[in-house]
């Protein structure tokens, strides 16, 4: 028990220095806030929190990862080296795909939402 409980903590330290050091971290982050505050706004259902959070937890996750990876291939070498530069390149890509995906999740939750307080009438649910 003491070694998940020291591994619990290393990792809220690594949730801590991430948010705390990386612009994108920051970014997401305030992303992610702006995302719940308009979920409480908008007062969604289970599902969509659902989904809301999932987007979150995986766009945040894979910046997380994309990171660490960057900041292991600067150990490496921070001249120009082609293998490395995929690596990032792909790592970079993950965030930008699962981002997009976020983005286009998110509209699919929001926007019946924001149609509906504008009076206009825009649906993705059945009819």
């Amino acid at each position: 028990m003491r070694y998940f409980i020291r591994s619990v903590f290393f990792a809220l330290r690594g949730i801590y220095n991430f948010f705390r050091t990386e612009r994108n971290g920051k970014i997401q982050g305030l992303i992610a806030v702006l995302a719940i505050a308009a979920g409480i706004f908008f007062e969604l259902q289970k599902i969509e929190w659902l989904f809301l959070f999932l987007c979150i937890a995986v766009v945040i996750s894979l910046e997380m990862l994309n990171s660490a990876i960057e900041r292991v291939c600067n150990m490496y070498t921070t001249e120009f080296h082609p293998a490395i530069k995929i690596i990032k390149d792909v790592a970079a890509a993950a965030v930008l795909w699962s981002s997009i995906m976020a983005a286009i999740i998110g509209g699919i939750l929001f926007l019946p939402h924001i149609s509906a307080l504008l009076g206009a009438r825009i649906s993705f649910r059945n009819q």
